[in-house]
């Protein structure tokens, strides 16, 4: 479904990313991981289209995405990113209806798309907020919506930039069962995460970052080892549990960053 290949990206003199290879197929679920400024936004946004690469190229089901039209694009990915400004007074209902114009080209809308929207906006629990001025919600109640958004123009892939930020955990884990239900469903989904052990619990294969580098790849078992994890934020972890559950990673401070009394 989706490939990058020797992905790079250079601004402001710099390489922000460089060197990225992936794979995603139909059904998998790929989690982006690294510390703040290791490139995870850039990634994306190369993704999507948004930006374009100064060394390798994107390629979405068999063509490379320079290809497409912006109309086609649209119809076959959507993106959840960080930034949710409105520069408009629009309601819950008609942000969330805005997934629906990739499909309206060469057409009006009809009780499809509205029914689309409703059942979107519901799969998010959002509906109770379908007449909220946008610009009024919460960051959690706003995030909910967008993601309304992307379900509702029915993609085959979805692009989420930190979609569990100011959500809190009750909502945080709903939204990643919908998204790993998706996946599950033949989509594909590439989420930039913060959380690891969320990572762990809902991805397939991890992507972990540093500097703009990869550092490693492959599934959560290869990617969340104690070793690399210290080496990619600057601080050590220990893994927690053994057996067939999940394992979880927990960073520690160093000894000299304990707090007295603690």
């Amino acid at each position: 479904m989706l490939e990058a290949r020797d992905l790079g990206y250079r601004a402001g003199g710099r390489w922000l990313l460089r060197g990225v290879d992936l794979t995603l197929g139909p059904g998998e679920f790929l989690a982006v991981l690294g510390p703040n400024g290791s490139g995870k936004t850039t990634l994306l946004r190369l993704l999507s289209g948004e930006l374009k690469p100064a060394e390798g190229e994107v390629v979405l089901q068999g063509r490379s995405l320079a290809a497409y039209s912006p109309e086609v694009l649209a119809r076959k990915r959507a993106v959840l990113s960080q930034t949710r400004e409105m520069a408009f007074p629009f309601t819950a209902y008609e942000v969330a209806f805005l997934g629906r114009l990739p499909h309206l080209w060469g057409r009006r809308e009809g009780p499809e798309d509205h029914e689309r929207t409703r059942e979107a906006l519901e799969r998010t629990r959002a509906l109770p907020l379908r007449e909220r001025l946008f610009f009024t919600l919460s960051g959690g109640e706003a995030m909910r919506v967008e993601a309304a958004r992307l379900l509702a123009q029915d993609p085959h892939l979805f692009l989420l930039d930190e979609p569990t930020n100011h959500l809190d955990p009750r909502y945080a884990l709903e939204l990643l069962i919908l998204f790993r239900s998706l996946a599950e469903g033949g989509r594909g989904v590439v989420a930039v995460l913060h959380d690891l052990n969320l990572a762990a619990l809902f991805a397939d294969r991890l992507l972990l970052l540093k500097e703009g580098r990869p550092l490693a790849q492959g599934s959560p078992q290869e990617v969340l080892r104690p070793e690399l994890l210290e080496e990619a934020y600057g601080v050590p972890f220990q893994a927690v549990g053994s057996g067939e559950g999940p394992r979880l990673v927990l960073a520690l401070p160093r000894e000299r960053e304990v707090p007295h009394g603690a």
